[in-house]
């Protein structure tokens, strides 16, 4: 008995944190992933139970962000769903392959996401002036986030910083009203994977519950705490963490089994 309050404290505490991490920069993943495997959840099924966890995330941080996202619900829906559609084809991707085979992949696309987010600030200054409107800008932006969703419902590890830096670099949005974006789109997009996965692969809901509960608090607590940070210092920050995420994943696909 005191061995399972145990691991229901532990998993909550391990979900406030990535709750937090996810709301503000997309890297639940880094804390929330390992935590479920530490406890003996297979490795597929700790993805998919990562999955209905985060979705606490998504709802805690979007009641949060409703004053960012008010006057937005267009851009919101726009990528939302783009994400959404995606995320139905990584799920059913995921029901034949093993996410071992994109493990390889996923280092060098957070370490872009890094490069992105490096130069998203540049960039960010040009685009509020005159957003381009060109028909294959167009189109670059919206393959580039559905193929975000079908990473998230594939893989989706820290696929919430690559999300972020797409829209940081595409919208003429501030900083704050991208994550804000971000968070809700990958609320569509787990709850419709989770609908999938519920068929398709077995889902640890008893570890899912508590590590929810943890989830929702740090998921809404995020965007209280980044209306109060330098965009400058957060942007720093969540791309060194890019930076040290995808080589820490390198190490573990490459050299670490």
């Amino acid at each position: 008995m005191l061995h399972v309050i145990l691991i229901t404290i532990y998993l909550i505490v391990a979900g406030a944190i990535a709750g937090f991490l996810s709301s503000v920069a997309g890297l639940a993943s880094l804390v929330s992933y390992p935590v479920l495997l530490s406890v003996g959840v297979p490795p597929v099924s700790a993805d998919v139970t990562n999955t209905a966890a985060l979705i606490f995330t998504g709802l805690g941080s979007t009641l949060s962000s409703s004053k960012e996202l008010k006057g937005n619900h267009a851009t919101m829906w726009h990528v939302g769903l783009l994400t959404a559609a995606g995320g139905i084809i990584g799920c059913l991707i995921l029901a034949f392959l093993p996410s071992s085979s994109f493990e390889h992949v996923v280092p060098f696309l957070i370490f872009l996401a890094a490069v992105m987010m490096m130069v998203s600030g540049k960039k960010k200054q040009v685009s509020q002036t005159a957003q381009p409107t060109k028909l294959w800008v167009r189109i670059l932006k919206n393959s580039a986030i559905f193929l975000v969703g079908i990473y998230i419902g594939y893989f989706g590890a820290a696929a919430g910083i690559f999300m972020l830096a797409i829209l940081t670099v595409t919208l003429t949005k501030p900083f704050v009203v991208s994550n804000a974006i971000k968070n809700f789109s990958a609320l569509l997009t787990n709850v419709i994977s989770l609908v999938i996965y519920a068929f398709t692969i077995k889902v640890y809901w008893l570890m899912a519950v508590p590590l929810a509960i943890g989830m929702f608090a740090g998921g809404y607590v995020g965007p209280v705490v980044i209306r109060h940070l330098p965009v400058k210092l957060l942007r720093n920050l969540i791309t060194i963490a890019a930076f040290c995420l995808s080589g820490y994943l390198f190490y573990t696909a490459y050299f670490g089994k």
